[in-house]
């Protein structure tokens, strides 16, 4: 197994459940308003997807966006900066934890209305495409936004105009608190693929490698077959829908048997089999002090001046 690579999704994953604990820890503080979407549990699904990626694809995804902004490479400064309301976050403190931007690397949010990047990430690749860009776009979604019409018209535009996009599923299993099988007739999501019809996977949304695989194939079909893909990657939060959800419509021993598959331990251990335990000690440090770097770094970050609120206006 390539090191590089192993240390490297370990590194991300792991970036992103400390980034994610401590964000918690600074909402129950009240440091952090609004809503607060952590994505404890699932990041396996964003950095397996995002390393295949090449520089000029773009990235989109919904309101628990943390997750990818950081393995797209965004800065857990900027992030942390971001969630606090500081002119230093990635959106200058404006748009909050629902809409995490990164321009140069191309992840453009960060959505809050479900299912509304769907559409709009067909148009990006869209117009990758007639620009004559080996760019494609990725989409991430929750099973939530299956059943909301811009899924509908999404995928119905990729299929009928060969747009290179790739969109997934992260089936959560519970949407916003609703069990799966209370809203799809099928645990197989991936079968909505058929009626447009483009390629579909479904895919262990806990492993990192197996997400890797699914992308990749997936990314190679839009880059040279100009080809839409819709994957469902099965995974896991372990906290409620956010900060304001205690999660009462699911049982503590539902969330005991995902952990005992969590993605980070499950990677860390192999790593130690593989004599890799003081590089993991390692890597676990400088993770800490780069998240506790970030904290600091936000909270001793100014908010926006009162006068540039109707800055970035439209109007």
């Amino acid at each position: 197994m390539d090191q590089e690579l192993l240390t490297d999704l370990y590194r991300k994953m792991l970036r992103i459940r400390r980034f994610e604990e401590e964000a918690a820890r600074l909402y129950t503080e009240k440091k952090i308003g609004g809503f607060l979407h952590l994505y404890i549990g699932q990041e396996a699904v964003a950095v397996g997807a995002l390393s295949v990626l090449q520089d000029n694809d773009y990235v989109m995804t919904a309101y628990r966006c943390h997750g990818h902004y950081l393995a797209r490479g965004g800065n857990s400064r900027a992030g942390m900066a971001e969630l606090l309301g500081k002119e230093t976050g990635c959106a200058k403190g404006r748009g909050g934890s629902m809409h995490f931007y990164d321009i140069p690397r191309r992840f453009m949010g960060g959505w809050g209305i479900i299912g509304a990047q769907i559409p709009v990430a067909a148009g990006l690749a869209f117009a990758e495409k007639y620009m004559g860009s080996d760019g494609i776009a990725i989409c991430l979604l929750g099973d939530g936004a299956i059943n909301i019409g811009a899924f509908h018209e999404g995928l119905a535009l990729a299929a009928l105009w060969k747009i290179p996009v790739v969109y997934v599923i992260e089936n959560n299993q519970f949407a916003m608190g609703t069990p799966l099988e209370k809203t799809a007739t099928t645990d197989d999501l991936s079968i909505r693929a058929l009626g447009y019809p483009m390629a579909r996977e479904t895919v262990d949304g806990h492993d990192v490698f197996a997400v890797r695989s699914v992308i990749h194939a997936a990314a190679k079909r839009a880059r040279e077959q100009q080809l839409p893909t819709l994957i469902e990657a099965k995974t896991y939060r372990y906290r409620g829908h956010s900060m304001a959800d205690p999660a009462k419509y699911r049982t503590a021993q539902d969330v005991e048997a995902w952990k005992a598959r969590d993605p980070i331990k499950v990677l860390g251990e192999k790593m130690e089999t593989l004599g890799m335990k003081s590089l993991r000690d390692q890597i676990d440090q400088e993770v800490e002090d780069e998240i506790q770097d970030a904290v600091r770094f936000a909270e001793e970050s100014p908010f926006p001046a009162p006068e540039t609120a109707l800055d970035y206006t439209y109007v």
